[in-house]
């Protein structure tokens, strides 16, 4: 393809944080929430990833920063030529969208404008709250199944239904989101009697009660809707250097923030293996299971993440890595995530970028431009370091966690590529120039 002339602002530091961390700053999220501990009613979005910018500084590199001497105006000499961002990466990796929203009333999917232009430019997509446990799971059949006999858990399946209807009758695929988390998981799930009040129940009731999950959802998405889930986040965000068992080998977590981690606390670090032999056994054959986890490119975080997939590669119980992308402007460099990257390739598992979402500190001229330059940056590393263009990773997806900037009332996202009236910003135009270069 012709070359198109890049244009691009300058970068800047931005600061993440995120439970359990010693950072500073604010966390650039779906719904600019900071916690990880986030209820399953919430009324608010959620995210899974939190940056940690500890000592942030301007450690740009050269290239970096002569990259950022241009600017560029979503509103000065853009035309939509009809090309598909989607098409620009199909030799390298597929390209995915977050369908957002926290209720079936505010959710994405019942804006038309969003899903045609997300059918548009992607081939994949992620439901960035409703497929979590907490919308899925249900009380009170719960406590019915005990009272006849049953202690297996019920399923509701109301807010994943009409998202796999629609992938269905477009021929979308999706990333399930996410099988086993600490957060967005209701305490009573894990307590005697389901109930709140309860005790945590011992490790062989939670080992039921986990692998019933997981077989009735995924029969549930198989029989119904099949083909259209073609991978796993099976386990989310299960390794922690903070609050990490002293003897787990990979950092398990224990904690988020002040709060105990269920699944540690009734099962023990064998719920992150579990989970997987689970989901292995009940998922159709040609779909596939990633662990997914944010702070990837720090140590020892790192290290942590590459010695459970290891344990579990050794297992034949996991095909690939997601690597959450909750990065600044400036923060993490992008040498530090190409370290990532090279380390975790060495596995030869798949590797996926998550929930790209790139933050700014305030919504000016400025500093989408200096998003736009991060956007690029990365996607240029990406496409660099994936085995298609000769790299040593095998990079199948990539994920922006979302299409448009304050989708409804009361978002307050800016990380996404078009603004809230489905206008390219700039940071489409440099993706879109950068995947052209290739």
């Amino acid at each position: 393809m012709k070359k198109s002339k890049l244009l691009a602002g300058i970068l800047a530091i931005s600061l993440l944080c995120g439970c359990g961390s010693t950072a500073v700053g604010t966390a650039s999220t779906e719904e600019n929430e900071s916690s990880e501990a986030v209820s399953a009613a919430s009324e608010l979005e959620s995210v899974d990833e939190k940056g940690n910018a500890d000592n942030a500084s301007a450690d740009n590199s050269v290239a970096e920063a002569s990259a950022a001497e241009e600017s560029v105006s979503a509103d000065e000499g853009y035309v939509d030529d009809g090309v598909a961002l989607k098409d620009l990466c199909a030799d390298y990796f597929t390209l995915g969208v977050g369908i957002n929203g926290s209720t079936l009333e505010n959710q994405t999917l019942n804006i038309p404008e969003y899903m045609e232009l997300s059918k548009k430019h992607f081939n994949s997509c992620t439901m960035t709250n409703l497929m979590k446990s907490g919308y899925i799971l249900d009380q009170m059949g719960s406590q019915k199944n005990l009272e006849n006999g049953d202690g297996s858990p019920a399923l509701n399946f109301f807010s994943i239904d009409p998202t796999l209807e629609w992938c269905k009758e477009n021929g979308m695929k999706m990333r399930g989101h996410t099988l086993v988390w600490h957060t967005q998981a209701p305490d009573w799930f894990f307590k005697e009697g389901y109930t709140s009040e309860g005790a945590y129940v011992d490790k062989d009731t939670m080992l039921m009660r986990m692998e019933s999950y997981i077989k009735q959802l995924l029969a549930h998405v198989q029989e119904e809707y099949p083909g259209v889930i073609y991978c796993w986040d099976v386990v989310n965000e299960a390794v922690d250097p903070e609050s990490a068992d002293p003897d787990s080998f990979f950092m398990c977590r224990t904690k988020c923030g002040n709060d105990p981690n269920p699944w540690y606390e009734t099962i023990g670090p064998d719920y992150v293996e579990m989970a997987f032999t689970y989901a292995r056994k009940y998922a159709d054959s040609d779909v596939k299971l990633f662990y997914n986890d944010y702070n990837t490119y720090q140590e020892p975080k790192t290290d942590g993440i590459y010695k459970l997939c290891e344990s579990l590669k050794e297992k034949g119980l996991i095909d690939g890595i997601g690597m959450q992308g909750y990065w600044g402007i400036s923060y993490p460099s992008i040498q530090m995530i190409e370290t990532a990257i090279q380390k975790f390739a060495e596995l030869g598992l798949e590797l996926q970028v998550t929930e790209l979402s790139i933050g700014v500190d305030s919504e000016t001229d400025v500093q989408f431009n200096k998003q736009a330059v991060k956007y690029a940056q990365v996607f240029k590393m990406l496409h660099d370091m994936d085995q298609d263009a000769g790299g040593p990773a095998n990079i199948t997806n990539v994920t922006v966690f979302g299409l448009v900037d304050h989708y409804r009332e009361g978002d307050t996202t800016n990380t996404r590529l078009f603004d809230k009236d489905y206008q390219p910003k700039p940071a489409y135009i440099k993706v879109k120039e950068t995947m052209e270069n290739y």
